[in-house]
Protein backbone atom coordinates (compact mmCIF):
# COMPACT_ATOMS: atom_id res chain seq x y z
CA UNK A 1 0.00 0.00 0.00
CA UNK A 2 0.93 3.48 -0.23
CA UNK A 3 0.18 5.51 2.51
CA UNK A 4 -1.89 8.80 1.29
CA UNK A 5 -0.74 12.38 2.86
CA UNK A 6 -3.76 12.19 5.13
CA UNK A 7 -2.96 8.95 6.42
CA UNK A 8 0.85 10.42 6.45
CA UNK A 9 -0.55 13.20 8.85
CA UNK A 10 -2.81 11.29 10.79
CA UNK A 11 0.20 8.74 11.59
CA UNK A 12 1.99 11.99 12.74
CA UNK A 13 -0.71 12.71 15.42
CA UNK A 14 0.33 9.14 16.88
CA UNK A 15 4.16 10.55 16.87
CA UNK A 16 2.31 13.89 18.03
CA UNK A 17 0.82 12.16 21.34
CA UNK A 18 4.20 10.24 21.95
CA UNK A 19 5.75 13.28 22.21
CA UNK A 20 3.24 14.75 24.38
CA UNK A 21 3.86 12.35 27.15
CA UNK A 22 7.24 11.59 27.02
CA UNK A 23 7.97 15.37 27.41
CA UNK A 24 6.61 15.33 30.51
CA UNK A 25 8.40 12.38 31.58
CA UNK A 26 12.04 14.26 30.78
CA UNK A 27 11.53 17.52 31.49
CA UNK A 28 9.13 18.89 34.43
CA UNK A 29 8.90 15.66 36.23
CA UNK A 30 13.24 15.77 35.79
CA UNK A 31 13.22 19.43 37.18
CA UNK A 32 10.66 18.48 40.59
CA UNK A 33 13.41 15.47 41.10
CA UNK A 34 15.98 18.28 41.13
CA UNK A 35 14.58 21.70 41.97
CA UNK A 36 11.48 20.99 44.24
CA UNK A 37 12.52 17.55 46.01
CA UNK A 38 16.57 18.45 46.29
CA UNK A 39 17.78 14.71 44.84
CA UNK A 40 20.71 14.73 42.89
CA UNK A 41 20.73 14.98 38.79
CA UNK A 42 21.96 12.35 38.32
CA UNK A 43 18.80 10.16 39.49
CA UNK A 44 16.26 11.26 37.20
CA UNK A 45 19.08 10.92 34.49
CA UNK A 46 19.39 7.66 35.42
CA UNK A 47 15.49 6.95 34.97
CA UNK A 48 15.65 8.86 32.13
CA UNK A 49 18.89 6.79 30.59
CA UNK A 50 16.75 3.46 31.74
CA UNK A 51 13.99 4.35 29.46
CA UNK A 52 15.76 4.73 26.96
CA UNK A 53 18.07 2.04 27.50
CA UNK A 54 15.19 -0.37 27.36
CA UNK A 55 14.64 1.36 23.54
CA UNK A 56 17.63 -1.08 22.54
CA UNK A 57 15.33 -3.31 21.81
CA UNK A 58 13.95 -0.87 18.50
CA UNK A 59 15.77 -3.43 16.26
CA UNK A 60 13.68 -5.97 17.11
CA UNK A 61 10.49 -4.22 17.08
CA UNK A 62 11.46 -2.87 13.59
CA UNK A 63 12.50 -6.83 12.63
CA UNK A 64 9.32 -8.08 13.77
CA UNK A 65 7.42 -5.35 11.60
CA UNK A 66 9.73 -6.80 8.47
CA UNK A 67 8.46 -10.14 9.05
CA UNK A 68 5.07 -9.40 8.53
CA UNK A 69 2.13 -8.85 10.05
CA UNK A 70 -0.15 -5.87 11.59
CA UNK A 71 1.57 -3.47 12.88
CA UNK A 72 -1.30 -1.38 14.20
CA UNK A 73 -1.44 -3.45 17.92
CA UNK A 74 1.86 -3.00 18.22
CA UNK A 75 1.79 0.33 17.96
CA UNK A 76 -1.82 0.64 20.20
CA UNK A 77 -0.30 -1.55 23.28
CA UNK A 78 2.48 0.47 23.05
CA UNK A 79 0.92 3.80 23.91
CA UNK A 80 -1.26 1.74 26.37
CA UNK A 81 2.16 0.70 28.21
CA UNK A 82 3.67 4.27 27.30
CA UNK A 83 0.78 6.01 28.85
CA UNK A 84 0.70 3.39 32.38
CA UNK A 85 4.17 4.17 32.92
CA UNK A 86 4.36 8.19 32.39
CA UNK A 87 1.28 8.30 35.00
CA UNK A 88 3.14 5.76 37.66
CA UNK A 89 6.20 8.17 36.91
CA UNK A 90 3.74 11.07 37.93
CA UNK A 91 2.83 9.13 41.03
CA UNK A 92 6.25 8.29 42.23
CA UNK A 93 6.36 12.34 42.74
CA UNK A 94 4.94 12.61 46.11
CA UNK A 95 5.94 9.24 47.12
CA UNK A 96 9.43 10.43 46.48
CA UNK A 97 9.57 13.45 48.83
CA UNK A 98 7.98 11.20 51.79
CA UNK A 99 9.52 7.40 51.27
CA UNK A 100 12.72 7.50 49.17
CA UNK A 101 13.22 3.77 48.48
CA UNK A 102 9.53 3.27 47.36
CA UNK A 103 9.21 6.38 45.44
CA UNK A 104 12.56 4.85 43.51
CA UNK A 105 11.46 1.67 42.61
CA UNK A 106 7.85 2.68 41.35
CA UNK A 107 10.40 5.43 39.29
CA UNK A 108 12.23 2.25 38.00
CA UNK A 109 9.15 0.22 36.94
CA UNK A 110 7.12 3.49 35.42
CA UNK A 111 10.33 4.60 33.68
CA UNK A 112 11.43 0.88 32.18
CA UNK A 113 7.15 0.77 30.97
CA UNK A 114 8.01 4.77 29.14
CA UNK A 115 10.59 2.30 26.82
CA UNK A 116 9.05 -0.39 26.37
CA UNK A 117 5.92 1.55 25.06
CA UNK A 118 8.21 4.15 23.11
CA UNK A 119 9.95 1.17 21.77
CA UNK A 120 6.78 -0.57 20.40
CA UNK A 121 4.72 2.13 19.58
CA UNK A 122 7.18 4.28 17.74
CA UNK A 123 9.62 1.81 16.04
CA UNK A 124 5.84 0.19 14.63
CA UNK A 125 5.11 3.30 13.29
CA UNK A 126 8.13 4.59 11.74
CA UNK A 127 8.48 0.78 10.22
CA UNK A 128 4.65 1.34 9.01
CA UNK A 129 5.69 5.20 7.53
CA UNK A 130 8.75 3.83 6.15
CA UNK A 131 7.43 0.62 4.25
CA UNK A 132 4.03 2.44 2.82
CA UNK A 133 5.12 5.47 1.66
CA UNK A 134 6.46 6.27 -1.70
CA UNK A 135 10.13 6.71 -2.30
CA UNK A 136 9.58 10.33 -3.17
CA UNK A 137 7.56 11.09 -0.28
CA UNK A 138 9.37 9.63 2.36
CA UNK A 139 11.45 12.68 3.58
CA UNK A 140 8.77 14.55 3.23
CA UNK A 141 6.59 12.16 4.83
CA UNK A 142 9.05 12.05 8.05
CA UNK A 143 9.37 15.51 8.46
CA UNK A 144 5.57 16.34 8.79
CA UNK A 145 5.54 13.38 11.31
CA UNK A 146 8.77 14.87 13.38
CA UNK A 147 7.34 18.61 13.03
CA UNK A 148 3.50 17.14 14.39
CA UNK A 149 5.67 16.15 17.10
CA UNK A 150 7.65 18.78 18.05
CA UNK A 151 4.41 20.77 17.62
CA UNK A 152 2.62 18.19 20.03
CA UNK A 153 5.82 18.26 22.73
CA UNK A 154 6.02 22.49 22.13
CA UNK A 155 2.05 22.56 22.89
CA UNK A 156 1.98 20.45 25.95
CA UNK A 157 5.74 21.99 27.45
CA UNK A 158 3.58 25.51 27.22
CA UNK A 159 0.38 24.52 28.21
CA UNK A 160 1.06 22.54 31.23
CA UNK A 161 3.47 25.22 32.46
CA UNK A 162 0.95 27.29 32.22
CA UNK A 163 -1.44 25.58 33.92
CA UNK A 164 0.98 23.81 36.49
CA UNK A 165 1.23 27.27 38.47
CA UNK A 166 1.07 27.13 41.69
CA UNK A 167 1.71 23.92 42.01
CA UNK A 168 1.09 20.78 43.93
CA UNK A 169 1.44 17.44 43.79
CA UNK A 170 -2.81 16.34 43.05
CA UNK A 171 -2.41 19.27 40.29
CA UNK A 172 0.52 16.94 38.72
CA UNK A 173 -1.40 14.06 38.76
CA UNK A 174 -4.05 15.41 37.13
CA UNK A 175 -2.61 16.70 33.88
CA UNK A 176 -0.39 14.12 33.68
CA UNK A 177 -3.96 12.17 33.77
CA UNK A 178 -5.55 14.33 31.13
CA UNK A 179 -2.81 14.19 28.56
CA UNK A 180 -2.14 10.44 29.05
CA UNK A 181 -5.74 9.61 28.38
CA UNK A 182 -6.40 12.19 25.13
CA UNK A 183 -3.02 11.05 23.74
CA UNK A 184 -4.18 7.48 23.68
CA UNK A 185 -7.82 8.22 22.36
CA UNK A 186 -5.64 10.46 19.55
CA UNK A 187 -3.54 7.43 18.77
CA UNK A 188 -6.52 4.56 17.92
CA UNK A 189 -8.52 7.10 16.12
CA UNK A 190 -5.58 8.02 14.42
CA UNK A 191 -4.40 4.47 13.17
CA UNK A 192 -7.94 3.05 12.84
CA UNK A 193 -8.55 1.65 9.14
CA UNK A 194 -5.02 2.28 7.64
CA UNK A 195 -4.11 -0.84 7.71
CA UNK A 196 -6.99 -1.84 6.13
CA UNK A 197 -6.02 -0.44 3.08
CA UNK A 198 -4.97 -3.42 0.23
CA UNK A 199 -1.53 -4.01 -0.09
CA UNK A 200 0.35 -4.35 -3.39
CA UNK A 201 1.78 -7.94 -2.77
CA UNK A 202 1.43 -10.76 -0.22
CA UNK A 203 3.88 -12.37 -1.06
CA UNK A 204 6.54 -14.16 1.17
CA UNK A 205 10.00 -12.15 1.47
CA UNK A 206 13.34 -13.91 2.35
CA UNK A 207 13.02 -11.77 5.83
CA UNK A 208 10.45 -14.47 7.27
CA UNK A 209 12.38 -17.10 7.23
CA UNK A 210 15.60 -15.17 8.54
CA UNK A 211 16.78 -14.96 12.45
CA UNK A 212 16.94 -11.69 14.01
CA UNK A 213 20.64 -12.38 14.86
CA UNK A 214 21.04 -12.71 10.28
CA UNK A 215 19.14 -9.67 9.68
CA UNK A 216 21.18 -7.18 12.01
CA UNK A 217 24.10 -8.91 10.54
CA UNK A 218 23.29 -7.99 6.89
CA UNK A 219 21.97 -4.44 7.72
CA UNK A 220 25.39 -3.72 10.12
CA UNK A 221 27.50 -5.12 6.85
CA UNK A 222 26.04 -2.47 5.18
CA UNK A 223 29.07 1.00 4.97
CA UNK A 224 26.46 3.76 4.61
CA UNK A 225 24.12 2.22 7.36
CA UNK A 226 26.75 1.59 9.81
CA UNK A 227 28.38 5.01 9.19
CA UNK A 228 25.01 6.78 9.93
CA UNK A 229 24.38 4.86 12.84
CA UNK A 230 28.13 6.64 14.28
CA UNK A 231 26.47 9.76 13.13
CA UNK A 232 23.04 9.18 14.84
CA UNK A 233 24.97 8.53 18.25
CA UNK A 234 27.51 10.87 18.54
CA UNK A 235 25.15 13.88 17.27
CA UNK A 236 21.96 12.72 19.19
CA UNK A 237 24.43 12.19 22.54
CA UNK A 238 24.80 16.34 22.20
CA UNK A 239 21.39 17.00 21.07
CA UNK A 240 20.44 15.51 24.11
CA UNK A 241 22.85 17.01 27.00
CA UNK A 242 20.67 19.27 27.41
CA UNK A 243 17.71 17.61 28.32
CA UNK A 244 18.06 16.62 31.72
CA UNK A 245 19.77 20.12 33.15
CA UNK A 246 18.55 23.13 31.19
CA UNK A 247 15.15 23.39 33.01
CA UNK A 248 17.26 22.70 36.43
CA UNK A 249 19.76 25.46 35.24
CA UNK A 250 16.48 28.01 34.84
CA UNK A 251 15.44 27.60 38.52
CA UNK A 252 18.60 27.29 40.40
CA UNK A 253 20.12 30.12 38.13
CA UNK A 254 18.00 32.51 36.89
CA UNK A 255 15.36 31.54 39.87
CA UNK A 256 12.30 30.54 37.39
CA UNK A 257 8.93 28.77 38.91
CA UNK A 258 8.31 25.06 37.93
CA UNK A 259 5.83 26.29 35.34
CA UNK A 260 8.04 28.74 33.93
CA UNK A 261 10.85 26.59 33.35
CA UNK A 262 8.09 23.82 31.84
CA UNK A 263 7.36 27.11 29.27
CA UNK A 264 10.80 27.55 28.73
CA UNK A 265 11.12 23.98 27.66
CA UNK A 266 7.93 24.17 25.27
CA UNK A 267 9.63 27.45 23.81
CA UNK A 268 12.64 25.60 22.80
CA UNK A 269 10.56 22.82 20.97
CA UNK A 270 8.56 25.72 19.26
CA UNK A 271 12.10 26.77 18.07
CA UNK A 272 13.15 23.43 17.24
CA UNK A 273 9.74 23.13 14.88
CA UNK A 274 10.34 27.11 13.31
CA UNK A 275 13.93 25.98 12.39
CA UNK A 276 12.23 22.93 10.56
CA UNK A 277 9.76 24.44 9.02
CA UNK A 278 12.20 27.10 8.01
CA UNK A 279 14.74 25.02 6.66
CA UNK A 280 11.78 22.81 4.60
CA UNK A 281 10.66 26.46 2.91
CA UNK A 282 14.29 26.87 1.65
CA UNK A 283 15.27 23.28 0.67
CA UNK A 284 11.74 21.99 -0.70
CA UNK A 285 10.37 25.11 -1.91
CA UNK A 286 13.43 27.17 -2.98
CA UNK A 287 15.84 24.31 -4.04
CA UNK A 288 18.31 26.19 -1.57
CA UNK A 289 21.56 24.25 0.51
CA UNK A 290 21.36 20.18 0.48
CA UNK A 291 20.65 18.03 3.91
CA UNK A 292 24.23 17.81 4.61
CA UNK A 293 24.53 21.69 4.70
CA UNK A 294 21.06 22.03 6.73
CA UNK A 295 22.77 19.12 9.25
CA UNK A 296 26.05 21.40 9.35
CA UNK A 297 24.74 24.74 9.80
CA UNK A 298 22.07 22.81 12.50
CA UNK A 299 25.00 21.61 14.73
CA UNK A 300 27.56 24.78 14.15
CA UNK A 301 24.66 27.31 14.93
CA UNK A 302 23.31 25.06 18.25
CA UNK A 303 27.16 25.11 19.51
CA UNK A 304 27.25 28.84 19.13
CA UNK A 305 23.61 28.97 21.08
CA UNK A 306 24.85 26.65 24.11
CA UNK A 307 27.91 28.63 24.16
CA UNK A 308 25.73 31.95 24.40
CA UNK A 309 23.52 30.14 27.46
CA UNK A 310 26.64 29.41 29.37
CA UNK A 311 28.03 32.89 29.08
CA UNK A 312 24.26 34.30 30.46
CA UNK A 313 24.97 32.21 33.82
CA UNK A 314 27.57 34.94 34.94
CA UNK A 315 25.63 37.54 33.93
CA UNK A 316 21.97 37.93 31.96
CA UNK A 317 18.20 37.80 32.22
CA UNK A 318 15.47 35.44 31.98
CA UNK A 319 14.22 37.26 28.76
CA UNK A 320 18.16 36.97 27.43
CA UNK A 321 17.75 33.05 28.27
CA UNK A 322 14.71 32.84 26.62
CA UNK A 323 15.80 34.19 23.36
CA UNK A 324 19.33 31.94 23.57
CA UNK A 325 16.94 28.78 24.36
CA UNK A 326 14.78 29.51 21.42
CA UNK A 327 17.80 30.27 19.19
CA UNK A 328 18.84 26.81 19.88
CA UNK A 329 15.76 25.00 19.06
CA UNK A 330 15.62 26.60 15.78
CA UNK A 331 18.93 25.57 15.14
CA UNK A 332 18.45 22.08 16.57
CA UNK A 333 15.39 21.94 13.99
CA UNK A 334 17.63 22.91 10.94
CA UNK A 335 19.79 19.53 12.15
CA UNK A 336 16.97 17.30 12.42
CA UNK A 337 15.40 17.95 9.02
CA UNK A 338 18.83 17.43 7.71
CA UNK A 339 18.81 13.85 9.84
CA UNK A 340 15.96 12.94 9.38
CA UNK A 341 15.53 13.53 5.18
CA UNK A 342 18.92 11.30 5.35
CA UNK A 343 17.64 8.43 7.49
CA UNK A 344 14.54 8.13 5.42
CA UNK A 345 16.05 8.32 2.23
CA UNK A 346 18.46 5.45 3.31
CA UNK A 347 16.38 3.42 4.97
CA UNK A 348 15.27 2.50 1.14
CA UNK A 349 18.34 1.70 -0.09
CA UNK A 350 20.09 -1.99 0.03
CA UNK A 351 17.50 -4.77 0.27
CA UNK A 352 13.75 -3.34 0.19
CA UNK A 353 12.26 -5.08 2.44
CA UNK A 354 14.33 -4.01 5.66
CA UNK A 355 13.10 -0.85 6.07
CA UNK A 356 11.91 -1.43 9.48
CA UNK A 357 15.64 -3.03 10.33
CA UNK A 358 17.14 0.02 9.29
CA UNK A 359 15.30 2.08 11.39
CA UNK A 360 15.16 0.38 14.29
CA UNK A 361 18.61 0.00 14.60
CA UNK A 362 18.96 4.03 13.69
CA UNK A 363 16.72 4.15 16.46
CA UNK A 364 18.52 2.28 18.19
CA UNK A 365 21.38 4.37 18.27
CA UNK A 366 19.39 7.50 19.32
CA UNK A 367 17.35 5.75 22.08
CA UNK A 368 21.58 4.81 23.63
CA UNK A 369 23.04 8.38 22.80
CA UNK A 370 19.82 10.08 24.15
CA UNK A 371 20.42 8.20 27.88
CA UNK A 372 23.79 7.87 27.32
CA UNK A 373 23.99 12.26 27.03
CA UNK A 374 21.12 12.57 29.38
CA UNK A 375 22.93 10.79 32.18
CA UNK A 376 26.28 12.47 31.01
CA UNK A 377 25.14 16.01 31.45
CA UNK A 378 23.56 15.44 34.66
CA UNK A 379 26.59 13.77 36.28
CA UNK A 380 28.60 16.29 35.00
CA UNK A 381 26.57 18.77 37.05
CA UNK A 382 26.62 17.17 39.94
CA UNK A 383 30.19 16.63 39.79
CA UNK A 384 31.17 20.09 38.58
CA UNK A 385 28.94 21.37 41.07
CA UNK A 386 31.11 19.69 44.08
CA UNK A 387 34.37 20.95 42.47
CA UNK A 388 32.84 24.59 41.56
CA UNK A 389 31.52 27.16 44.25
CA UNK A 390 28.75 28.61 41.79
CA UNK A 391 26.01 26.65 39.90
CA UNK A 392 26.41 28.94 36.78
CA UNK A 393 29.92 28.05 36.13
CA UNK A 394 29.40 23.89 36.54
CA UNK A 395 26.24 24.48 34.45
CA UNK A 396 27.68 26.35 32.19
CA UNK A 397 30.89 24.11 31.54
CA UNK A 398 28.73 21.45 30.80
CA UNK A 399 26.81 23.31 27.70
CA UNK A 400 30.48 24.39 26.65
CA UNK A 401 31.75 20.78 26.58
CA UNK A 402 28.04 19.86 25.00
CA UNK A 403 28.82 22.65 22.12
CA UNK A 404 32.41 21.09 21.23
CA UNK A 405 29.99 17.69 20.67
CA UNK A 406 27.70 19.16 17.99
CA UNK A 407 30.89 21.06 16.32
CA UNK A 408 32.46 17.29 16.05
CA UNK A 409 29.21 16.08 14.59
CA UNK A 410 29.26 18.43 12.17
CA UNK A 411 32.72 17.38 11.11
CA UNK A 412 32.04 13.76 10.73
CA UNK A 413 28.77 15.16 8.47
CA UNK A 414 30.99 16.69 6.13
CA UNK A 415 32.65 13.85 6.02
CA UNK A 416 30.27 10.57 5.85
CA UNK A 417 27.41 12.02 4.14
CA UNK A 418 29.65 13.05 1.43
CA UNK A 419 29.35 9.74 0.36
CA UNK A 420 25.30 9.58 1.16
CA UNK A 421 22.25 11.49 -0.57
CA UNK A 422 23.69 14.76 0.35
CA UNK A 423 21.36 16.18 -2.77
CA UNK A 424 18.29 14.57 -1.95
CA UNK A 425 15.52 17.06 -1.23
CA UNK A 426 12.05 17.29 0.82
CA UNK A 427 9.77 16.32 -1.94
CA UNK A 428 6.39 17.61 -0.95
CA UNK A 429 4.31 15.33 -3.50
CA UNK A 430 4.06 14.43 -6.52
Amino acid sequence: MNLTWVSIVRLGVIQMAIGAIVVLMTSTLNRLMIVELALPAVLPGCLVALHYGIQITRPNWGFRSDTGGRRTPWVIGGMAILGAGAFMAAMAIPVLETQLTLGLFISVVAYALIGLGVGASGTSLLALLATATAPRRRAAAATITWLMMIAGIAVTAGVTGAMLDPYSHALLLKIVGAVVVIAFILTVAAIFGIEQQPTETTETTETDHMSFTDGIKEIWAERAARRFSIFVFLSMTAYFMQELILEPYAGLVFGFTPGASTSLSGAQNGGVFFGMISVGILCTGLNIGSLRSWVVAGCVGSAISLTVIAALGLGGSAMQLSIAVVSLGFFNGMFAVGAIGSMMSLAGEGRNDREGTRVGIWGAAQAIAAGFGGLLGASMVDLLRMVLTEDAAAYGTVFLFEAALFIASSTLALRIMSTQAVSVRLVPGE
